[in-house]
């Protein structure tokens, strides 16, 4: 399917979404970016509430696969792009108004060196967008697709553009990290245990739950002080202290492991 509105640009798109049970969410990320796509890649992974059903309504390039983590699946995608620039965006992202303008002038300027597009996040729960702590990042979600890949991190994936220039465009990706306080919780030690992983396989140790600690506190500091996050009122003193924990959880988990490997280690000895 191409975009709906056969508008000529200099340079075409392709947009991939990965998905999981995202039926509640998956159209506004799409109707946000369908008018500007010359095709949508759905990568799915096990949808049993409609998802792949909504998917249909914008492409017929659809996937369904096991789940083999973020990087590798993004990757997935990303290699069944056919198009110029890609833009990898999640289920729970929505460019707004300003950013679908933004990216429509990009993809018709000549590109010159440039090889990816930053997008500032717009970190948006319980029906407030927030403007600081969180949203002060703008994750790099468009790159030029020749050379560009995906790390394969089972969570936290790099988006990692050729040689170039990276930009960032006006406007704001709007980010529904959360459908209600139950499903922040869930997801939050989900990420942590995946990170603490991540690590352990990347070769870092954590011998001290002081320094888990430490880590929480900092990433507290980070996002309610120095991003400013307290200008966000009373959701943006939540989202800081959630981060923090969330920093917490995942040092503490690299400490379990850490502990267990050095267990493990003496027994060998003895």
């Amino acid at each position: 399917m191409t975009r709906s509105n056969n508008v000529h640009r200099k340079y075409s798109l392709s947009v991939t979404v990965i998905t999981k049970n995202e039926a509640d969410r998956l159209s506004l990320c799409l109707d946000s970016v369908h008018a500007l796509a010359d095709e949508i890649i759905v990568f799915d992974s096990g949808s049993t509430d409609g998802t792949v059903d909504i998917a249909r309504e914008y492409t017929d390039k659809i996937w369904q696969t096991d789940w083999p983590g973020y990087g590798v699946q993004k990757q997935r995608a990303l290699e069944k792009a056919q198009y110029d620039w890609v833009l990898a965006i999640d289920a729970d992202e929505v460019l707004d108004a300003e950013l679908q303008e933004s990216l429509a002038s990009f993809l018709n300027e000549d590109r010159g060196s440039v090889v990816g597009a930053k997008m500032k996040w717009g970190v948006t729960i319980y029906h407030k967008r927030l403007n600081y702590g969180r949203s002060a990042r703008s994750p790099l979600r468009l790159v030029w697709r020749d050379g560009s890949s995906f790390s394969p991190d089972q969570v936290h994936e790099r988006l990692n553009p050729t040689d170039g220039e990276i930009t960032t465009l006006k406007g704001r990706l709007l980010h529904y990290t959360h459908r209600d306080f139950g499903h922040a919780l869930n997801k939050s030690s989900d990420y942590a245990w995946l990170g603490s992983q991540k690590y352990f396989n990347k070769g870092r140790r954590c011998n001290s739950l002081l320094s888990a600690t430490l880590r929480g506190f900092w990433t507290f500091i980070l996002i309610y002080f120095l991003r400013r996050g307290f200008l966000d009122g009373s959701a943006g003193y939540l989202m800081a202290v959630s981060y923090a924990q969330n920093s917490y959880n995942k040092y503490a988990g690299l400490w379990t492991l850490t502990r267990l490997e050095k267990l493990a280690a003496r027994k060998a000895v003895n």
